[in-house]
């Protein structure tokens, strides 16, 4: 079974993107030049990454007390994807990008996802690049970003400590200025770091010839004490290797070390670490400390480093979902192929009649469809936010402007909706293969596993409800809130004039106005801690709709095309959420609406 048809369908048919080609940007772009891109990255992940996705989960990365050791077939898979201008593929034709639209790389990204999410392609090293072209110095972008998009260096983000975990405002990594003429560097106003890093993926490999860190620290006052809370939060470009401004190597390593390897549940092709930054085992002439050149203003770090986390979070989001569908696929293989039991009925009595595939019986249907809502579904968000980073990017001003809010609002349940209900289908798909799911003769258990982790990193389940819950459907008086309600009605409006699925615009519409009394009633009192006790719930109510809606949204392209398997299948799986999860929500709402306190009451001895 090929992911392309349904690639092919939501990037086309419902997305509509070949129109982006006539925008300036794209104007050199067609289906054509788009479908180009598809095969590429299609046949990589096929050839490089599929085939070794068992390989780098068992023979895990090692440190021989001087190198990371990785497999070679992650070499070789991170060489074709540099090659490939993946890396690149949005950025200007002057720097040597394709000036690709975000919707196309995106979808193109989801091959690789798909073939081996652990092996890793270029999420934080474009992430790094990216947040450098935004906000550093000609110097910064020319030395890092340009080395960075072209698969020469690599990139991470450098925010939690093994003290403070996800509580930034505790970060201790101190960063004073390296000297009398620290302001005078080139490369950026030059500082001297000291502190630990904890939980950072891909902070030591030998996959490229430098690894570019952006780092998350505090600059001392007057007084030298660290300034309190995330406002005094500083963002520095330190280098595993020291560069001259003309990006060249100068032999001299700086003083970042490996502190330790995580050993993981999952996701095991990608190192993560540990890393001690100024603690001297690699001692840099003129001073103790590691190297590190500021990013924008003092204090205005976190700010910087959030255009990199919201990018991190939609990524992850397209992570969670493309192993849920590669879940989705290896059990519908299975479930087509594997005869056990008999019909319900009187024709399943006669033990002389040989058993059925697994996939007549209407309980596994059940588990199949639950996977194909969520994961289509997901996906189809995945691209949906894509699509509105190009309007954001490429659109008249006041689009851009809604594009900006609905990704305000969105981004937190594109990471974190996937993340939940996509682990839910890989856990179906291990239900689906019985005993055989729970070994490792099938690859459902390292999906499972490598999905595990997305509900927690680049913000746990918990932070990303908060951040919509208390930030995000606030802000801006609710103009984001009012802009995503608005494009739900217009579908809605859609809809209800369509008689297949005017009963499931009904359903959407009393959904959203739920979720809008929901929303009120858990800000009624004003009061922060009751209307955040349940945070989460909001949230998987929040998600619901949004899928409902796009499900929709979809169902309305897919019932004007011809009929054929595909389109069926589209619309059962649309019918399938709307009757069997949106019903959910009215759970979750009810202990939002109360600002139920059960949990944040609970007395700590009562445990």
């Amino acid at each position: 079974m090929s992911l392309r048809p349904t690639i092919d369908f939501l990037l086309y048919d419902w997305l509509g993107a070949p129109s982006l080609s006539e925008r300036e940007r794209f104007a050199d772009h067609s289906r054509e030049t788009f479908d180009a891109v598809l095969d590429t990255c299609e046949r990589i992940a096929r050839e490089r990454y599929a085939p070794f996705n068992r390989l780098v989960d068992t023979e895990e990365p090692r440190f021989d007390g001087e190198r990371v050791i990785l497999p070679q077939a992650t070499h070789e898979a991170q060489r074709a994807y540099a090659e490939s201008g993946m890396l690149s593929a949005a950025q200007d034709y002057a720097i040597g990008g394709m000036q690709l639209p975000y919707t196309v790389e995106a979808a193109a990204n989801a091959f690789f996802a798909m073939a081996s999410v652990s092996m890793g392609s270029g999420l934080l090293t474009v992430g790094n690049a990216n947040l450098l072209m935004a906000h550093g110095s000609e110097a910064q972008k020319r030395v890092f970003a340009l080395n960075e998009f072209s698969g020469r260096w690599s990139g991470t983000m450098c925010l939690s400590e093994p003290q403070a975990g996800s509580s930034l405002s505790d970060v201790a990594t101190r960063a004073v200025p390296d000297g009398d003429g620290f302001e005078a560097d080139p490369l950026g106003p030059r500082y001297r770091l000291k502190g630990n890093k904890m939980w950072i993926s891909a902070g030591e490999h030998e996959l490229t010839e430098n690894i570019v860190h952006l780092v998350l620290a505090k600059i001392p006052g007057p007084d030298g004490k660290l300034p309190p809370g995330v406002k005094g939060i500083s963002l520095f470009i330190v280098p595993k290797k020291l560069v001259d401004t003309e990006g060249q190597l100068t032999g001299e390593r700086n003083d970042v070390a490996l502190a330790g390897l995580n050993h993981k549940c999952g996701w095991r092709g990608t190192t993560n670490t540990l890393l001690n930054f100024g603690e001297g085992k690699y001692p840099v002439r003129g001073g103790a400390g590691a190297i590190g050149y500021l990013v924008g203003q003092p204090g205005e770090g976190l700010r910087c480093m959030f255009h990199m986390m919201n990018e991190a979070r939609i990524g992850v989001g397209m992570a969670a979902t493309m192993l849920g569908m590669a879940g989705y696929h290896a059990s519908l293989d299975y479930a087509r192929n594997r005869p056990q039991g008999r019909p319900v009925g009187p024709a399943g009595k006669d033990p002389a009649q040989p058993p059925v595939r697994i996939i007549e019986h209407a309980d596994v249907k059940r588990m199949l469809l639950a996977q194909k809502s969520y994961c289509e579904g997901a996906l189809a968000l995945a691209l949906y936010c894509a699509r509105l980073v190009d309007e954001q990017h490429t659109g008249a001003p006041d689009a851009a402007d809604e594009a900006r809010l609905l990704l305000e609002v969105l981004t937190p349940i594109a990471k974190s909706w996937p993340s939940e209900w996509c682990l839910e289908a890989n856990s179906l798909a291990i239900q689906v293969h019985g005993g055989y799911g729970y070994t490792r003769d099938f690859p459902v258990e390292q999906y499972w596993r490598d999905n595990r982790l997305n509900m927690i990193h680049e913000g746990t389940h918990g932070i990303q409800a908060m951040d919509l819950l208390g930030r995000k459907v606030l802000m801006e008086q609710g103009r984001g809130l009012k802009a995503l309600a608005t494009r739900i009605d217009a579908t809605v409006q859609r809809a209800i004039h369509v008689p297949e699925l005017a009963a499931h615009a009904n359903a959407l519409s009393e959904a959203l106005q739920a979720v809008g009394a929901a929303t009120n009633a858990a800000w009624a009192t004003g009061e922060p801690t009751q209307a955040l006790a349940n945070a989460v719930p909001y949230m998987q109510a929040f998600g619901h709709t949004v899928l409902a809606w796009i499900w929709l949204d979809v169902a309305l392209t897919a019932q004007a095309s011809p009929a054929s398997a595909a389109r069926t299948g589209r619309l059962r799986a649309m019918r399938f959420f709307f009757h069997y999860e949106l019903p959910k929500i009215g759970a979750w709402l009810a202990v939002v609406s109360r600002r139920d306190l059960t949990c944040a009451d609970m007395p700590e001895e009562a445990f």
